[in-house]
C-alpha cells in the first residue's frame, strides 16, 4: 500500500514539475522587466493552478494505477505507456503553441487560435514565418520526447506487483478522489479559474503565472455557456448604470457639428478596413511619420481623433463595424453560425434600400467563418482568394493588397447603372509575417513598418483613382483599422493600445475637412452611417449616432481578461478574470463608470445568449 501512495505521490510531483517549469521557459522567451524575485511570485501565484493542471493529468493514470491491482501488468503498462505519450504530446504542442502565439496577441493559450485552424489552417498558419513553421514541429517533438523519457523513469522508480489487493486498490481509490482537491482549487467557495494567477499591476507578471494548458481547458469549457459569464447585477440594475453613463457623457450643446454630413442622400459607399493600423502610424494624430499618405487624405477629410478599436482581432472586429458589437473578452459571435445570420446588419440594411454590395479580400473568407458572416450580412459580390490568378496569390494570406485594390477599383469603375453601390475592402499585407512586394528605403529594417508604409501607398492609389472617377462627387469613403494596431509593440496603456483613427473623404462629404474629437468606437458606425443616410438603425443596441445633438461620449472595447471603458472623464480598465481594477482616470465619475462597465459586459454576454 505503502509503494502505491508513494508511487502516486511521485507522478503526481514530476507532473506538477513539468508545469512550474513552464514559467522560468515563458520568461526566457518574454523576460519583460521580471528578475528572480519576480519569477519566484510568478511561481508562487500560478502554483495552484499548475497543481489543478497536474491533478488533471493525473486522473487517468490513477485509474490505471487502481486497475493494475486486478489486470495483468503488460496491459497496464501499454495503457500508461500510450497514456503518457498522448498526455506528452500534447503538453509539448501547448507549450510550444503558446510561446510562439503569446508573441503575437500577448495573451496566453485559448480556443481561439483552434477556432482559427479549424476554419482554414492555412489562414490560421500564414502568421508564422518560416523558420518558426519549420522550428515549431521539432521543438513539440523534443519536448514530448523529454516529458515522456520523464514520466517513462518515474513509472519504473516504484514497482507495484499485481495481486487483487483490496488495500492497495483502496490506497490508489483515495489518492484519485483526493485529486477532485486541487482540480477544483481547495476548499473555498470559488472554484479555480484563471484569477488565481492574478496579483501584480504589472500585467506581463499576471499572464506569466497563467498555466497555458488550464487557460486552454478553461476557454474550452466556457465556450457558449455566455448567460453566466460575467454577471454582476440585475437586468433593472444593468440598465440603470448605462442610463447614467449616458448621461455623464451626453455632448455638451457647445461641440457642434454639421448638421448634414452628406451633399447627396444616396452616395455610393466605399469602406477600406486596414488590416492592425492604429494612430501611432499617423504624425497628425501624434504618431510617428509612417502611413503618412493617410495622413494626407485625413487633411482634405473628416479625421476622428478619439476613436477606439473594439477588439484585438479581425473575426471581432468585423462584428463591430459591420454589426454594432463591440466583442467580448473570451468568445467570438462569429464562431457560431446560427447566430451570426441573426445579427443586425447596416450593409443589409442598405441593401433593403436599394444599394448594391460587393466585398474585396484578399484572403480565405472561410477563415474564422468569415464567409457565412458576409453573405448573411447581405453580400452579392465577394471577391477573396479562390477569386486571383496563382500568380497573384504571393502572400501567405492569399493575394496581397495592390492586387484586391486594383480588382476593387476595376469592378468600381466598370459600372455603369444609376444604383448606389456598397464597396468594402479589407487589406491583409500589414499583418505577420509583413512580407510585402515593396521596399521603402526609410523603414529598411524593419519588415512591419515597410508593411504598414506599402498598405498606406496602396490605400493612397486607391482612393486618388476613385478621385479621379465621374462617381467621386457622389462618393463617400470611409477608412477604418480593423483591430487594436501591431505598432508600436508591447504598448502596455490598454485605452492607447486601442486607439485608432477614422477617417471620411470623398465628394459627397460635407463641410471638409474636419478635427472630430467626439468619443467613439468602431461599433458606433453601423448608427452614424445609417443616421447619415436617413435610414433606422434601431436595431443596433450598442451603436450611438455620434453626430447625434447631446449623443453620449464613451468608448468600449475588450480583449482577453479585459474590458475598458473611455469617456470624457477618463478611462476604467478593468481585468473581469481577476476581479482588478487596472486603470481609472475618471476621477468623481469612478463609480459610474466603474459599473457601467461591468453592465455592458454583462449585456454583451446576455444579448450573445439570446440571439
Amino acid at each position: 500500500m505503502k509503494k502505491v501512495i508513494l508511487r502516486f505521490i511521485i507522478t503526481y510531483a514530476v507532473l506538477t514539475a513539468v508545469m512550474l517549469i513552464q514559467k522560468p521557459l515563458f520568461l526566457l522567451f518574454y523576460p519583460g522587466s521580471a528578475g528572480m524575485g519576480d519569477l519566484a511570485d510568478i511561481v508562487a501565484h500560478g502554483f495552484s493552478m499548475d497543481l489543478a493542471t497536474a491533478a488533471y493529468l493525473m486522473i487517468i493514470p490513477g485509474m490505471i494505477m487502481i486497475a493494475s491491482q486486478w489486470l495483468k501488468s503488460r496491459t497496464t503498462s501499454r495503457c500508461l505507456s500510450v497514456y503518457n505519450g498522448i498526455a506528452s504530446a500534447l503538453i509539448a504542442l501547448i507549450t510550444v503553441v503558446d510561446l510562439v502565439l503569446y508573441g503575437y496577441w500577448g495573451f496566453r493559450l485559448d480556443m481561439t487560435p483552434v477556432f482559427y485552424f479549424t476554419t482554414s489552417p492555412a489562414a490560421a498558419m500564414a502568421s508564422a514565418s518560416t523558420w518558426q513553421l519549420i522550428l515549431g514541429p521539432v521543438a513539440v517533438a523534443a519536448v514530448a520526447v523529454a516529458i515522456y523519457q520523464l514520466l517513462r523513469f518515474t513509472a519504473g522508480l516504484i514497482k507495484v506487483e499485481p495481486g487483487g489487493s483490496w488495500k492497495r486498490t483502496a490506497a490508489a481509490v483515495i489518492m484519485t478522489a483526493l485529486l477532485f482537491i486541487p482540480i477544483r482549487g481547495g476548499f473555498t467557495v470559488s472554484t479555480m479559474n484563471l484569477s488565481r494567477a492574478y496579483y501584480s499591476q504589472n500585467q506581463h507578471f499576471n499572464h506569466a503565472a497563467i498555466n497555458p494548458a488550464f487557460s486552454l481547458l478553461y476557454s474550452a469549457s466556457h465556450q457558449g455557456k455566455w448567460s453566466k459569464q460575467y454577471s454582476y447585477m440585475s437586468t433593472e440594475e444593468a440598465a440603470a448604470a448605462i442610463s447614467r453613463l449616458d448621461s455623464i457623457t451626453a455632448t455638451p450643446s457647445s461641440d457642434s457639428i454639421p448638421a448634414c454630413m452628406l451633399t447627396t442622400a444616396r452616395p455610393d459607399v466605399v469602406m477600406i478596413i486596414l488590416e492592425s493600423f492604429s494612430s501611432h502610424l499617423m504624425p497628425s494624430l501624434g504618431g510617428e511619420p509612417i502611413a503618412v499618405k493617410l495622413d494626407s487624405i485625413a487633411s482634405t477629410g473628416w479625421l476622428w481623433d478619439n476613436f477606439y478599436a473594439n477588439s484585438f482581432r479581425t473575426d471581432r472586429a468585423l462584428t463591430a463595424i459591420m454589426s454594432g458589437f463591440p466583442g467580448v473578452p473570451s468568445a467570438s459571435l462569429m464562431k457560431n453560425v446560427e447566430k451570426i445570420e441573426h445579427t443586425p446588419s447596416w450593409p443589409r440594411q442598405m441593401k433593403r434600400n436599394g444599394w448594391t454590395s460587393a466585398y474585396f479580400y484578399g484572403g480565405d473568407t472561410n477563415f474564422t467563418n468569415m464567409h457565412a458572416y458576409l453573405v448573411s450580412q447581405g453580400f452579392e459580390s465577394i471577391v477573396c482568394d479562390r477569386s486571383f490568378d496563382a500568380a497573384d496569390r504571393k502572400s501567405k494570406w492569399g493575394a496581397h493588397d495592390d492586387k484586391v485594390f486594383t480588382r476593387a477599383i476595376t469592378d468600381i469603375l466598370s459600372r455603369h447603372d444609376d444604383n448606389p453601390h456598397l464597396d468594402i475592402i479589407q487589406t491583409s499585407s500589414s499583418h505577420e509575417p509583413f512580407e510585402v512586394p515593396y521596399s521603402n528605403p526609410r523603414f529598411t529594417g524593419s519588415d512591419r513598418l515597410n508593411a504598414f508604409a506599402y498598405t498606406d501607398s496602396c490605400t493612397a492609389e486607391f482612393v486618388n483613382a476613385l478621385r479621379r472617377s465621374p462617381r467621386w462627387d457622389s462618393t463617400l469613403v470611409v477608412i477604418i483599422p480593423d483591430h487594436y494596431g501591431v505598432y508600436p509593440q508591447d504598448i502596455e496603456n490598454p485605452v492607447m493600445r486601442h486607439t485608432i483613427p477614422m477617417i471620411f473623404t470623398g465628394g459627397a462629404l460635407a463641410d471638409a475637412p474636419r478635427h472630430i474629437s467626439r468619443i467613439g468606437s468602431q461599433a458606433d458606425i453601423a448608427a452614424t452611417l445609417l443616421g447619415a443616410l436617413g435610414i433606422s438603425h434601431e436595431e443596433f443596441p450598442f451603436s450611438r449616432d455620434m453626430l447625434a445633438a447631446g449623443a453620449p461620449q464613451y468608448a468600449f472595447f475588450s480583449e482577453p481578461s479585459i474590458a475598458g471603458l473611455v469617456t470624457p472623464s477618463g478611462s476604467y480598465v478593468y481585468n473581469c478574470d481577476a476581479d482588478a481594477v487596472i486603470l481609472d482616470s475618471c476621477g468623481t465619475d469612478s463609480a459610474e463608470v466603474a459599473q457601467a462597465t461591468r453592465a455592458i459586459l454583462q449585456n454583451l454576454y446576455q444579448y450573445m445568449q439570446n440571439l
